[in-house]
């Protein structure tokens, strides 16, 4: 997990202890805190590091980005299994130990993910589902058009991250980079076909998806995937036409109704 100096202290806390929580506990829960925060939030971060043994707070002088973040995270764990999880979002309780089931079941399996339920501030302000594919040779044709899991969701192998060169920043777009290069690595997917998070949303969610910067980012991911033969030529040029239109053209709040309406399942 990664925290900064927006994040509100109670949903970090409802965060960690959902986590905390779970009916399989994880042995470690590394939180890099990246870069300075307030007195609240340092406050809260050290309170939970005194109350759990098995958190510890890394803390980053300077603000990383997240897949700055997260590569100096992914140094302090050791486990064979790494779990991601976001600050403001909250885990079902048996989260895990779904997820690691499908792993023991198969084990040629390197990364394994699920849906999300979105919510508004409060979960009782129910949003839509997110789901993405469940068997590997879909998930693989979605990633050229989209990020093909909930990052928030995902489990993966410490040793298939080390293989695939671990996290590393791509301005809004580290994870959907990382699962490109685990798929060239080798790694096979799989994402169980149920929501385990509850992922908190807002307006800024769908202002990051906006913007040349951010068109930017997401056309050298496609580009990459073309480099390496995922994408059609066709496909690609189609996929930034319309990537042009949906994050430059189209205005920040038209953009997020669309999401809402194209891009999510009804709860």
């Amino acid at each position: 997990m990664s925290v900064y100096k927006n994040d509100i202290p109670c949903n970090v806390v409802t965060a960690v202890e959902s986590i905390i929580k779970q009916t399989l506990p994880p042995k470690q829960i590394i939180m890099v805190v990246d870069g300075p925060v307030g007195k609240d939030l340092k406050q809260t971060l050290t309170m939970l590091e005194k109350q759990y043994p098995v958190y510890q707070n890394i803390w980053s002088e300077k603000n990383l980005g997240l897949g700055g973040a997260l590569a100096l995270g992914e140094q302090y764990c050791t486990g064979e299994y790494i779990a991601r999880m976001d600050s403001d979002d909250i885990a079902i309780a048996d989260r895990f130990a779904k997820q690691m089931a499908v792993f023991d079941a198969n084990p040629e399996l390197e990364l394994v993910g699920a849906y999300t339920q979105e919510f508004f501030d409060e979960i009782e302000n129910l949003a839509k589902i997110k789901s993405v594919p469940e068997k590997h040779d879909d998930i693989v044709k979605f990633m050229t058009r989209r990020t093909p899991f909930c990052h928030q969701t995902i489990i993966f192998k410490r040793a298939m991250l080390l293989e695939a060169g671990g996290y590393k920043s791509w301005y809004y777009a580290e994870d959907w980079y990382l699962y490109i290069r685990m798929y060239l690595a080798g790694a096979k997917f799989y994402n169980l076909p149920e929501v385990l998070v509850y992922a908190r949303i807002n307006q800024a969610t769908f202002a990051r998806r906006g913007g040349l910067k951010y068109y930017r980012s997401i056309k050298g991911l496609l580009k990459l995937m073309r480099k390496h033969k995922l994408m059609s030529f066709g496909a690609y040029t189609k996929a930034k036409v319309v990537r042009f239109i949906g994050h430059v053209l189209v205005p920040r709040k038209l953009r997020g109704k669309l999401y809402l309406k194209y891009l999510r399942k009804d709860k």
